[in-house]
């Protein structure tokens, strides 16, 4: 069934809790009202602004090919304290040593094709469509989207892009093709002393292994809000 909901003057359509975005309005309802899975809304558009405004609330795209965008906004969020990102041995060597060399913000569209393209355990197919890359490339000519770039010996061997929202880069996805490539990235993106935190929005074993952590919703919201 099919309710309205009015929360202050505005309205949303949803049904079994799932809000309908209306496409006139760039607009969002409060995050704290998502399913337990972080599922908050569907619909509305991949345009520049209505990104924007959901990276800033804590929401993000996520969905497949053939279906409606879906946002989230899980009530936990995986993130790295750049200070306590963890550098095994082995990568303290791969670092000084000058294996990989890192650059940001040159190939954005090869970077985010790689993503695309990279195989995903347990996944069939990826959720960076062509709709997705495009939009990002957007928010990249706009300066809100970033790359990192790794190379080795003069190829592209790894990276990462996401967005930069008020000093928190809310990383999107990585890649590597070279072992070692992507946490050669996320290293390097911490180190540089310009992050607040690095959003890595779903855990796995890789960024756990790198010292990544769980912290609430709330707690990722007044970090990410802070003087905004």
């Amino acid at each position: 069934m099919t309710v309205i909901k009015r929360l202050g003057l505005k309205f949303y359509i949803f049904v079994s809790m799932i809000f309908q975005l209306p496409e006139e309005e760039l607009i969002f309802p409060d995050p704290a009202l998502a399913e337990e899975d972080g599922l908050l809304a569907i619909g509305g558009d991949l345009s520049k602004d209505r990104l924007i405004l959901a990276y800033q609330k804590g929401i993000f795209p996520w969905f497949s090919e053939g279906d409606p965008i879906c946002w989230f906004a899980p009530p936990e969020r995986c993130v790295i304290f750049p200070e306590q990102v963890k550098v095994s041995k082995s990568m303290r060597k791969v670092i000084a040593d000058g294996v990989f060399t890192v650059t940001m913000d040159q190939v954005f569209a090869d970077v985010i094709l790689c993503c695309a393209k990279a195989p995903r355990k347990d996944q069939d197919g990826t959720w960076i469509t062509n709709a997705m890359q495009q939009a990002y490339i957007n928010l990249h000519q706009h300066g809100w989207a970033h790359s990192v770039e790794v190379w080795y010996e003069g190829e592209l061997a790894g990276g990462l892009y996401g967005l930069t929202i008020n000093g928190v880069f809310v990383g999107e996805s990585m890649f590597s093709l070279k072992s070692n490539a992507s946490k050669t990235a996320l290293i390097w993106l911490c180190q540089q002393g310009n992050y607040s935190l690095i959003d890595c929005q779903v855990p796995n074993d890789h960024l756990m292994s790198l010292g990544a952590e769980m912290i609430s919703r709330e707690a990722y919201t007044e970090i990410l809000q802070a003087d905004l």
